[in-house]
């Protein structure tokens, strides 16, 4: 720090905040934000929710520029009946992300928008039971037409029925085939979809919690009924997948949308590495993320993974602490907010719209 004053008669030494190099922070001047980066920098220097944004644009810029990093997406929550699928197709078709760990239901939910079927709005006027008996399944203030999952089925059993039984079932092997199915019929954009095409591997750690995990076990009825050889689904193998890709690289980054299963599924990698070579599995170093910027509304005081912070991480080997270089940023917002801005804000830097146009 500069030099500073003397003390006061109260003993305080009352410091220059430019000669201690503090960042200044500015009004948010609206009549000057063109476009959404500008906003999302100008967010940056404002304080609470806004500066989080700001802040995250900046980690998830960093760690897309950064050509060693492999970067992670976790998803979590309705985030495709809540319309986001596309923000994720434009980060797979950018090259920022490069694998994805989700819930079920967000694959299954994206896989209906991608074969141009549709949500809706939900009208209060109509009360649960009503909307059970129509066919309605709410998610909060959307319906998923239980029609539109008996599209999924259908799509799900035409490739299962397809299947190698002597070939082990796992997520991402499933996702992957879905993906390619969408390649060749589907005319609309889909997360699968992007993924099939520039190789990202999707993963579902648990991936019985799904309607896909659903029509599995229903096509292993239909395939006992008929004496057919009913396949086997090793979770394991999604695990192997992923653990071989992650030692694999150079540095790590990790994007959260949520949090649950997905975040911890990706984030123990760095505790299995390291248990790896502290009881004499395999010699390698540590492997923890030098990035990650995580959307999540759920505060520490509840005591979920959801909630927890990046420096708690730092004590289970999972993440690189900050004074060796890590770069994490937290918005404890809901994404439906907080992920348009960041994400877009961050595709225009890298000039993802212009290449897309």
């Amino acid at each position: 720090m500069g030099k500073q004053q003397k003390k006061t008669v109260t003993e305080r030494v009352l410091h220059d905040p430019v000669k201690d190099k503090l960042r200044p922070i500015f009004p948010l001047d609206l009549s000057r934000c063109r476009t959404i980066d500008e906003l999302v920098r100008a967010m940056g220097n404002t304080a609470f929710t806004g500066r989080q944004i700001g802040d995250a644009a900046d980690v998830l810029e960093a760690m897309a520029r950064d050509k060693e990093c492999f970067v992670v997406m976790t998803l979590s929550g309705a985030l495709t009946v809540g319309k986001m699928g596309l923000i994720f197709c434009d980060l797979i078709e950018s090259g920022v992300v490069n694998a994805i760990v989700s819930t079920g239901a967000l694959m299954a939910h994206g896989l209906v928008e991608a074969t141009g079927h549709s949500h809706f709005r939900y009208d209060p006027r109509m009360d649960d039971k009503t909307l059970f008996e129509a066919g309605y399944n709410r998610v909060y203030d959307s319906l998923e037409p239980e029609v539109n999952l008996d599209h999924v089925e259908e799509v799900m059993q035409r490739l299962l029925d397809e299947w190698d039984a002597n070939e082990v079932v796992c997520s991402w092997k499933i996702h992957h085939r879905i993906g390619e199915y969408l390649h060749k019929q589907a005319a609309d954009r889909g997360i699968l979809k992007s993924a099939y095409e520039h190789n990202v591997p999707v993963f579902v750690p648990a991936f019985s919690d799904s309607e896909l995990g659903i029509d599995f076990a229903l096509h292993k009825i239909a395939r006992q009924r008929e004496s057919r050889p009913v396949l086997r689904f090793d979770p394991f193998e999604d695990f192997e997948k992923f653990a071989g890709i992650m030692m694999a690289t150079k540095r790590m980054g990790i994007f959260t949308v949520g949090g649950g299963v997905p975040r911890n599924w990706s984030q123990q990698f760095g505790v299995y590495a390291e248990l790896l070579a502290r009881r004499g599995y395999k010699k390698l170093p540590l492997k923890r993320y030098d990035y990650g910027v995580r959307i999540c509304p759920e505060p520490v005081s509840w005591g979920g993974l959801s909630g927890s912070t990046y420096s708690e991480a730092v004590s289970w080997g999972k993440f690189v602490p900050r004074e060796e270089g890590g770069q994490f940023a937290e918005v404890f917002d809901d994404a439906t907010v907080a992920l348009p801005l960041i994400v877009g804000a961050v595709l225009a830097r890298l000039g993802h719209f212009k290449h897309h146009k």
